[in-house]
């Protein structure tokens, strides 16, 4: 079974994909579904796109079956997931890809945009990672992926109409002024270069959260100059090899892309940003979602986002 059911109360498209079980579950090297030469890749490659076997969206998806009732709502689960490998070397990450290679796939991220914001089916693009067994990744090789939505994700239109809703009443972005102040009180920074700054947000969610953003007034990464595009590198590069040495390490993560939606000249007051959320409280424990976390979306911290930050300040 593969359909979009909404939830009236919440407002919220619900992905239904009964074919997900099915996944493939490997840690180790040998026989690594996504190392060159087995079953998704036969041939070598540095980076590589494909489409999921797995998918919750597809292009071409059947019609679904009528629910029975006015109330009850849903529609085919039309849309694209993609795999996106960061590399082939199997033991990896971004932690410890070549600045390069992260470049790369910086760029890669951006042709996956442009290309998939060109159908008109598309209204939002979401790219990120689910790191380790701990967030739920079923293999170890280093990828990431990306689902493009028909609709606006329930998160991401809750930022845009806070933003929009900033910008109209100040006139400004809120990240950029985020940014502003941020910078000014220092204490929640880790990390800035010339065009980018890493700092755990003053409302962090998990212990470890930590935002990634541009210094300058940017909707996506299509909007990246080419030495912004070093600094990105540089910023993710950065961040996830703090978390391997701050824990000793494989840290695991869930690493999001926000960007603008497929009409992006209605958006310009939004800002582009990455949020990193590691699962780990401590090295060895983890910061569990539950009822409280899960059920009202109403998250508790149980750190100091500036003691956290000063902890990941000193890691050189």
């Amino acid at each position: 079974m593969q359909e979009l059911r909404f939830n009236p109360m919440t407002g919220e498209w619900v992905m239904i994909s009964s074919s997900r079980k099915d996944r493939p579950i490997h840690s180790e090297y040998e026989g690594c579904p996504l190392c060159p030469g087995n079953i998704e890749l036969e041939q070598n490659y540095d980076l590589a796109v494909f489409e999921n076997r797995f998918p919750a969206l597809v292009k071409n998806p059947s019609p679904p079956l009528n629910s029975g009732s006015p109330l009850l709502k849903n529609k085919p689960s039309k849309g694209v997931c993609e795999v996106i490998m960061y590399t082939s070397v199997h033991k990896s990450s971004l932690a410890e890809m070549s600045l390069l290679q992260i470049e790369n796939l910086i760029e890669v991220w951006e042709d996956r945009i442009i290309e998939l914001y060109g159908n008109p089916m598309i209204k939002y693009i979401f790219i990120f990672e689910n790191k380790g067994e701990e967030v739920g990744a079923t293999l170890s090789h280093p990828h990431g992926q990306l689902y493009a939505f028909p609709f606006l994700p329930l998160r991401v239109d809750k930022k845009l109409k806070n933003m929009k809703d900033y910008n109209s009443k100040n006139h400004k972005c809120m990240l950029c002024d985020i940014l502003k102040e941020e910078t000014r009180l220092e204490k929640r920074l880790i990390f800035q270069n010339d065009s980018f700054l890493a700092l755990v947000p003053y409302y962090a969610r998990f212990p470890y959260e930590i935002h990634i953003l541009p210094k300058r007034h940017i909707g996506s990464i299509v909007d990246l100059h080419d030495s912004e595009k070093k600094s990105f590198a540089e910023a993710l590069k950065i961040v996830t090899r703090k978390y391997d040495k701050l824990f000793e390490r494989s840290c695991p993560y869930m690493m999001a892309l926000f960007i603008t939606p497929s009409e992006k000249d209605k958006y310009n007051y939004f800002h582009f940003h990455v949020e990193f959320c590691p699962p780990l409280r401590e090295k060895d424990k983890i910061k569990w979602m539950a009822s409280v976390e899960t059920m009202t979306w109403q998250f508790i911290n149980p750190s100091s986002p500036e003691e956290i930050a000063e902890q990941l300040r000193s890691i050189n």
